[in-house]
């Protein structure tokens, strides 16, 4: 059974103890998922941040707020980032300038992290809008993004000094007054770290380990042919190894809660019945992956979440062709359309 510790979120500038020396927090985010959770851990002479939120004014802003207020005025040692996506990593070189903070995060989300923050585009590349009408992604749509300013990543990600202290599968750190083991998942995000206590019952789980929502799994232009939904799989059954319903999981969005066997297994059934409906219906006919929207999220998809969607489909729709229960059946103009 799922259950939750703490009903009610902090307040900007505010904090939550969920246990001896961890403070809850949360940072603002301008989408649909409108907060991402951050944590605190006191290490006597200073703090561990685990994620920063944007670095946005707002940001700054609340963070301002916590460190005169939660954290005392003592500066931050360290920032660990759980992954390189910019609601977490943002503000990381932030504190490693303000502080002198050293970054904790595996080698993996740091060199695409610290790539990302180089590659500023004025206008989306060619390869993006290949990608996006083979996935069938609707005319008007594609030219609007043809000729609009794409997302850059160093929009709101502070750059990133050199240097860090790198996280790998199964090492043991120290940290707020805890050894950790660290648990490496992949899908969501590659080498995304999640921590768990071998001195008491907390897990730090990042967006590896969310309740009530799956975390997005998406193919991008980078890697068209890559295979997250598979990777998100092998690391939820791994993690399965690891989970107990005495942990406390402390997760990236939504709230702190229990019952993480339960939750592992439906995310590995959730995505397990989306994969298999979305067979049944293309038995029934083609589609493309944008047409396969209302089989994989059965709700309407808005146009401030078209993006994310679109990534997920053909996520999706890689993993079924890569285990050979879907094959090409056509096209619709430059969009494939796919049969089983």
């Amino acid at each position: 059974m799922i259950a939750y510790p703490f009903d009610t979120p902090p307040d900007p500038g505010q904090a939550v103890t969920v246990a001896p020396g961890v403070l809850w927090m949360r940072l603002p985010l301008p989408m649909a998922l409108d907060h991402v959770n951050v944590y605190a851990l006191d290490d006597g002479d200073g703090w561990t941040l685990v994620d920063t939120g944007f670095d946005t004014p707002a940001s700054r802003e609340i963070w301002a707020a916590l460190r005169a207020g939660p954290l005392g005025g003592r500066p931050v040692r360290r920032v660990i980032g759980t992954h390189h996506h910019p609601d977490h990593i943002g503000l990381a070189g932030w504190f490693m300038d303000r502080d002198g903070a050293g970054l904790w995060i595996s080698r993996t989300a740091w060199l695409t992290a610290r790539m990302l923050v180089l590659d500023r585009q004025d206008h989306a590349p060619p390869e993006s809008l290949a990608f996006w009408r083979r996935a069938g992604m609707p005319d008007d749509l594609l030219e609007r993004r043809a000729t609009e300013r794409p997302f850059n990543f160093a929009d709101v990600v502070h750059p990133l000094p050199l240097g860090f202290t790198r996280l790998s599968d199964g090492q043991q750190v120290a940290f707020g007054n805890r050894r950790w083991r660290v648990a490496m998942g992949h899908g969501h995000a590659p080498c995304h770290a999640t921590f768990w206590s071998l001195d008491d019952d907390l897990v730090i789980g990042g967006d590896q380990l969310l309740p009530s929502i799956s975390p997005n799994l998406g193919v991008y232009p980078t890697e068209p042919d890559a295979d997250p939904v598979g990777e998100w799989l092998e690391s939820c059954v791994r993690m399965l190894a690891l989970a107990e319903t005495r942990h406390c999981v402390l997760p990236g969005h939504k709230l702190p809660f229990t019952g993480l066997p339960t939750r592992l297994h439906q995310l590995i059934g959730n995505h397990r019945n989306a994969l298999d409906r979305m067979v049944a219906a293309l038995r029934d006919g083609p589609r493309t992956a944008v047409g396969c929207f209302d089989i994989l999220f059965r709700r309407p998809i808005g146009a401030g979440e078209f993006g994310l969607a679109l990534v997920e489909a053909v996520a999706h729709v890689n993993h079924l062709r890569h285990r050979g229960r879907i094959t090409m059946a056509g096209q619709q103009g430059d969009a494939v359309l796919w049969g089983a």
